[in-house]
């Protein structure tokens, strides 16, 4: 089959950074279903994998979000029939999906939205499962109008999963969202994903926050410079607030400024339950599924926001350089083998 490898970590401008290889179509055993790929889309795990870890030579296949169709399945599996439209994150301990098929198990595959073509489909899987279990699951946020009126700051709001983060809350919650965006443009989508206020977080994000939430905020989602908003982050939070992250701090953060308010902090490792093959790994099948029923009935909409072409190399260097830019807004998406 077809597939994009690395063989070396590089630079994404190197031609050999990201290579067009064939490799053995794999067999699903067990709970596994075998995929053909249609869609993927890329997000920055891609890109630290491909910067920092060393295959040692052999033939790595990245690629972690899929829309697909099924084509086999193993001799456990319950769920599926071949034929399925399916959609889904993977696990970061299997092989990527940057192929022509792909084996993964059941339990984290849900089925794909009807009202999204492939494409649409793929920018959704992991960035869904990750908002999802952030606000759902390690920080209790209650779905629809429970309990006092409460706040939301997401920070970074126009990337992937700030997309979809924005939407579930104002959708889902009864939460006053404001999000973060620097840009026209980014300004503009976070917007359109439905955030009630957006502020600028280039500025003084304590000083952009209290001209819309004087008092503060009850919850916050810090999904990139970590490191260098923590301490307005924690300043902006009322007491028993709750701080939920997803990235890999640059520096150290100082859990010490969090006592005094008894704030709490919550990770998100969207692959922890993969990982791990923990007794609620069929959580994040279910997850897909009722996102999938969110789309079709309006509620949700992609975050597909650039389609750079076919499924090669040469186009997964070119979206790999846009994540690394740090400037993309929602998802990008390759789709179809040439």
């Amino acid at each position: 089959m077809k597939a994009v490898a690395y063989r070396t970590p590089l630079p994404v401008n190197d031609p050999q950074s990201l290579l067009d290889v064939e490799l053995p179509r794999p067999e699903a055993r067990g709970r596994d279903l075998l995929v053909k790929v249609e869609a993927i889309s890329v997000n920055p795990v891609d890109t630290k994998i491909r910067r920092n870890t060393d295959p040692e030579g052999s033939d790595k296949v990245l690629g972690w979000d899929v829309a697909g169709t099924v084509v086999a399945v193993g001799p456990e599996v319950r769920r599926f029939k071949v034929g399925d439209a399916v959609w889904y994150a993977g696990a970061l301990d299997r092989p990527g999906a940057n192929s022509e098929f792909h084996v993964v198990d059941e339990r984290i595959v849900g089925r794909k939205p009807s009202t999204l073509s492939m494409a649409e489909a793929a920018a959704l899987p992991l960035t869904t499962v990750t908002a999802w279990e952030l606000m759902f699951e390690r920080m209790g946020i209650p779905h629809g109008a429970q309990g006092r009126p409460a706040t939301l700051l997401v920070v970074g709001a126009a990337g992937g999963v700030g997309s979809i983060a924005v939407q579930l809350a104002r959708r889902l919650t009864g939460l006053t969202v404001i999000g973060t965006a620097s840009r026209p443009e980014t300004r503009e989508w976070v917007e359109a994903m439905g955030a009630h206020h957006v502020i600028d977080h280039s500025k003084s994000l304590v000083d952009e926050v209290r001209a819309v939430a004087p008092d503060g905020v009850d919850y916050v989602l810090s999904l990139t410079r970590t490191e260098e908003h923590f301490p307005a982050l924690v300043e902006l939070l009322k007491p028993h607030g709750k701080f939920g992250l997803i990235d890999d701090p640059a520096e150290p953060i100082d859990i010490r400024l969090m006592k005094r308010k008894s704030l709490s902090l919550h990770w998100e490792l969207m692959y922890t339950r993969s990982l791990f093959h923990t007794e609620d790994m069929a959580a994040q099948g279910r997850i897909l599924d009722e996102a999938a029923n969110l789309v079709d009935a309006g509620v949700v909409k992609t975050t597909m926001r650039e389609h750079v072409g076919v499924i090669d190399a040469a186009n997964l260097r070119k979206a790999h350089a846009m994540l690394e830019s740090g400037k993309t807004i929602g998802k990008v998406v390759l789709a179809g083998f040439a």
